[in-house]
């Protein structure tokens, strides 16, 4: 009979700790969600390096809130401590109305430790580390232009700052939700971090959603808003850049951006230094390191502690929903903008730019690019606009961190 009476208590202890009884109705949907992410990393290949690890977070955080539970403390009795052999020494004590009370801390979850890259700011410049290491900006040197591009596909998160305050969002908030046009997954959560942390699961996700639809949303923006004269444009070939102006150029705009826009200094200053890294020639052992192996494991430790602030409480609100809607605006109008600059490039410079490479001002490396050469090759097979699109692409990268640091320096 004791037998039975200590299984059946054992048996009523697992139920009241397991997700039967503790998981809500948010939960379950969140759960849902995070598989159909899941499906869309892994079947579709939408951006599967951070869109898998997200998705996986969300699905842990949600079926195991604990897991990013902060550490707390306890206070226990000295009857308590002994109950639970807990022993009193080396303890705080707390005295409340004449009782002495032993603090017990505990500790959090795994992924809340993990968190503290993203809290603190850490993990998104290192991110940009690494992708200094893989971007060639001799695109972007060759033709400065480009750079009129990349910032005109900024305009849409100044927009969309805007049109957040307007729907009710503070200002902080707005400057959170509008870099999402900047389509940069670490800089959306950067900013995010600094402005509204609250609102990080949402905003990550909707971020790295629509990064991963460009091949999706693009398109049809583009063709929209170009002729197929315009789309057809055969541009002339880009000239040989040299190793000492590919030396000089990450120096002279880390210098720029620290003196005349120190907020965006963690960012530019950590994108820089990846592509010195890269370009000086010196230091090939450290290049693959940030490039490899510290972006790897950064990208496995961003990704799934951002998904994991996506539990079902927090992201399923009316908030979630304008924002997820505020982003896609945000996201269009940054590659409209950039299209209809490039056609005031066109008309300047008497047809010689195609408009469809300021489409990949949006930041989105390398896939919006892509999306230029393969939209301008439908309307004409022998037209080759991937490294004329590269660099308002690598310019966009530029221009989404020098518009988080205007935002952070506004509302920050």
């Amino acid at each position: 009979m004791e037998i039975l009476q200590g299984f059946m208590e054992a048996v009523q202890g697992i139920l009241e700790s397991s997700g039967i009884l503790t998981l809500n109705w948010q939960n379950y949907v969140m759960i849902g969600v995070s598989i159909v992410l899941l499906y869309l990393a892994i079947k579709k290949q939408y951006e599967p390096l951070l869109l898998l690890p997200i998705a996986f977070g969300m699905l842990l955080v949600n079926l195991y809130p604990a897991i990013m539970a902060p550490p707390t403390t306890e206070l226990l009795t000295a009857e308590q401590c002994a109950q639970q052999s807990i022993a009193t020494s080396g303890h705080a004590t707390t005295v409340i109305n004449g009782v002495t009370y032993y603090e017990n801390p505990t500790y959090g979850g795994l992924l809340y430790y993990l968190y503290q890259g993203v809290k603190l700011g850490i993990y998104p410049p290192l991110i940009f580390l690494g992708i200094g290491c893989m971007t060639d900006f001799g695109p972007l040197i060759s033709n400065p232009k480009s750079l009129i591009l990349g910032a005109a596909a900024q305009i849409g998160i100044f927009i969309t700052f805007t049109g957040a305050i307007f729907l009710g969002f503070t200002e902080a908030e707005a400057g959170a939700i509008g870099i999402i046009g900047g389509a940069d997954g670490p800089t959306a959560i950067y900013v995010t971090t600094k402005l509204a942390p609250h609102l990080l699961g949402s905003i990550a996700i909707a971020a790295y959603s629509y990064m991963a639809l460009v091949p999706i949303i693009q398109p049809p923006i583009m063709k929209a808003l170009t002729t197929k004269k315009e789309r057809s444009v055969v541009m002339e070939q880009l000239r040989p850049v040299s190793k000492l102006e590919k030396i000089m150029f990450p120096v002279i705009v880390v210098i720029l951006i620290a003196i005349f826009l120190p907020d965006a200094a963690p960012l530019v200053g950590m994108l820089m230094l990846g592509n010195l890294f890269k370009e000086s020639g010196v230091v090939d052992r450290i290049a693959k390191a940030a490039q490899n192996e510290l972006m790897n494991i950064i990208t496995i430790f961003l990704g799934t502690t951002v998904g994991a602030t996506a539990s079902g409480q927090k992201f399923l609100t009316l908030d979630t929903l304008k924002i997820i809607a505020l982003g896609l605006i945000a996201f269009c109008m940054g590659t409209a903008f950039g299209v209809l600059f490039g056609k005031i490039m066109y008309k300047a410079t008497g047809g010689k730019v195609n408009p469809l490479i300021g489409s990949a001002g949006v930041s989105a490396v390398p896939m919006a690019a892509r999306v230029s050469q393969r939209v301008g090759q439908q309307e004409n097979p022998g037209n080759f606009l991937l490294m004329h699109a590269m660099g308002p692409n690598v310019a966009g990268v530029i221009g989404s961190a020098v518009a988080a640091g205007v935002l952070l320096n506004v509302v920050g």
